[in-house]
């Protein structure tokens, strides 16, 4: 065998060994989109029948023999508003301080690497501590406060880590450009670094939403499973440290005690419509700001 047989059939083996490759991609790509499709897809058939106007509007009741569930969408939106209230200016200042002004390399080091192990932790542990800690030993009892408190330190970690590695791709000769342009520090960053990593922002900010929405097993031990519309009408205080389901709390509640799974359904159905919402604001938002 000379060397152009020997070229014809080594280019033919890195032909076939390519299409393979390709080809298993395409069947992974396939698979994960059929599992998201199949997950979605059944969820919304067994969910969308049993939304009803009655449902979302109303609060339950053993009296009127109603299941509402306006107060858990409520306390939904109050521990993502509170919450991002919170995360997002201390995730995002950090970042910007660890990024652009710390010069302790080992400091840095050790607070990434804290940062990464709060994100792997379990988030029923971080209900655990919010309990001791939110609960008793600071006397929020089980309230939508001290939920919003703990999920605070639940999300943190990702406004950082994205917000930081999205102001790591930021061209050095920006920074340089605006200093040579006599722009201080900070107006540097405000006006250049953070309008060029806006993207990484907006991330971190659907990420946390993402966690806060879904979360449930930190919000049993702290926010409560309060299902009452009695709280929105009193005294912010009184609000505030009231005990309140959110709505993957209020899923737990009608799937696993009372087994009305037709609810469960309808509330998760619910759950993945307002995350898809939620998503969407941001992004334009986001776009906005860019812009």
């Amino acid at each position: 065998m000379d060397k152009t047989e020997q070229k014809r059939t080594l280019s033919g083996r890195r032909r076939a060994y390519e299409l393979i490759l390709r080809s298993l991609l395409y069947l992974c790509a396939a698979l994960t989109l059929a599992l998201l499709v199949f997950v979605i897809g059944y969820i919304f058939v067994r969910g969308l029948p049993h939304i009803t106007w009655e449902l979302l509007s109303t609060s339950p009741s053993y009296i009127r023999d109603t299941i509402g569930i306006l107060p858990n969408i409520l306390n939904t939106l109050f521990l993502v508003v509170v919450t991002l209230v919170i995360t997002l200016p201390l995730g995002v200042g950090a970042a910007i301080y660890l990024t652009e002004y710390a010069k302790n390399k080992k400091l840095v080091a050790a607070i990434e690497f804290a940062t990464e192990t709060l994100t792997g932790i379990p988030s029923i542990i971080f209900g655990l501590v919010g309990m001791l800690f939110f609960c008793q030993l600071l006397g929020l009892q089980a309230s939508l406060l001290a939920g919003a408190l703990t999920l605070v330190i639940v999300t943190i970690p990702t406004i950082i880590r994205t917000t930081q590695e999205s102001l790591k791709t930021v061209p050095q000769s920006y920074r340089e450009a605006a200093l040579g342009l006599g722009s201080g520090k900070w107006t540097m960053i405000r006006t250049v670094v953070l309008p060029s990593s806006i993207d990484g922002i907006v991330t971190g900010c659907i990420l946390s939403v993402g966690r806060i929405v879904g979360e449930s097993a930190a919000l049993l031990f702290t926010a409560g499973m309060g299902m009452s519309m009695n709280n929105f009408f009193g005294s912010l205080d009184q609000f505030l440290h009231s005990s309140g389901a959110s709505l993957t709390v209020a899923l737990y509640v009608y799937a696993r005690e009372r087994a009305e799974f037709d609810v469960a359904f309808a509330i998760a159905a619910i759950l993945m419509i307002l995350t898809l919402v939620i998503n969407l604001a941001a992004g334009l938002a986001g776009r906005k700001l860019k812009k």
